[in-house]
């Protein structure tokens, strides 16, 4: 007999949710970088052991949009939340629970509503980075905000069955209880993916996620929301990579002064592929595309 589900994880920007699904799933298999919403897909990261597969679905962070593309990010993430056994809701253990937390846990407790819906869980993430007492103190202000936002939408029986799990992301610290926890939800079911996976990400897709992961780390606040990449040749050993972004002036900041800004991102991502790859890049404009329907159901959003 073996068990199959899905977890979804979801957060606002940067709470870590890619590195949880790293973490639990035991290898790289979603990007990561301090910048907002690096994550734009729902990447899913599987874990197969003792008879029971869980697909965890990693989700952009849901935020306040400010372009289209900021809308469709959000529309990803509350769906992934749907359908699934285990929601895993993330907020940060050192810091303030504000109202995007509060949204977060509102969309936790709608998606968990139904008696036989998914099981929710507040999961206090980065609890290397602060002491015993306030990792204490957010867990009673966690459980307080599910307490005050189930009595205002009258979602009491939700709020019920809510368990809360301090874990470090980065370290593995609480992650073993947590993942024994999810297990437990999953239904009976044929695995919906073969044993040895670890992610269903093309690989296509998982080559243009390493340029972009490179780019928005050297490019930090400057750039990150107004690149895309994508695989437009693959023929072993030979991939190009197309990096569009929204003006030209932002075509220089890529590229860098002589090129190599945009050399040092092919060296880091092509550290990550096989060996004997020959990974190219080229920098295309696509004004405003962030904000064009036309532009962002092309490129899959």
């Amino acid at each position: 007999m073996t068990y199959s589900g899905f977890a979804a994880i979801i957060g606002r920007p940067n709470v870590g949710k890619s590195t949880l699904l790293n973490q639990v799933v035991g290898t790289k298999v979603s990007i990561t970088s301090a910048s907002p919403n690096t994550t734009r897909q729902a990447i899913r990261g599987i874990l197969t052991e003792d008879g029971i597969q869980v697909i965890f679905v990693d989700t952009p962070g849901i935020h306040r949009p400010k372009t289209t593309l900021g809308g469709r990010l959000n529309e990803t993430a509350r769906a992934a939340a749907d359908g699934v056994d285990v929601i895993l809701a993330v907020i940060e253990a050192g810091k303030a629970i504000g109202p995007g937390d509060r949204n977060v846990i509102g969309t936790l407790l709608e998606n968990s509503k139904r008696d036989n819906g998914p099981r929710p869980v507040v999961v206090v993430n980065k609890i290397d980075r602060t002491s015993r007492d306030t990792i204490a103190a957010q867990l009673m202000a966690a459980h307080e905000a599910v307490r005050e936002i189930a009595e205002d939408r009258g979602l009491e029986s939700a709020a019920a069955r809510v368990e809360f799990f301090p874990v470090s992301a980065k370290t593995g610290e609480g992650t073993a209880e947590l993942i024994k926890y999810v297990k437990k939800y999953m239904p009976e079911s044929p695995y919906l993916f073969e044993e040895d996976e670890v992610s269903d990400v093309p690989e296509a897709m998982w080559v243009a996620e390493l340029v972009r992961e490179q780019l928005v780390r050297k490019t930090k606040q400057e750039l990150p929301h107004s690149i895309h990449c994508r695989v437009i040749e693959f023929e072993w050993p030979h991939i190009l990579v197309e990096i569009l972004v929204e003006r030209e002036s932002q075509k220089g900041m890529v590229i860098g002064k002589g090129g190599q800004l945009l050399k040092d991102v092919g060296i880091a991502a092509r550290r990550q592929l096989p060996e004997g790859c020959f990974l190219e890049l080229k920098v295309s404009v696509e004004p405003g595309w962030q904000k064009r329907d036309d532009i962002l159901d092309r490129l899959g959003y």
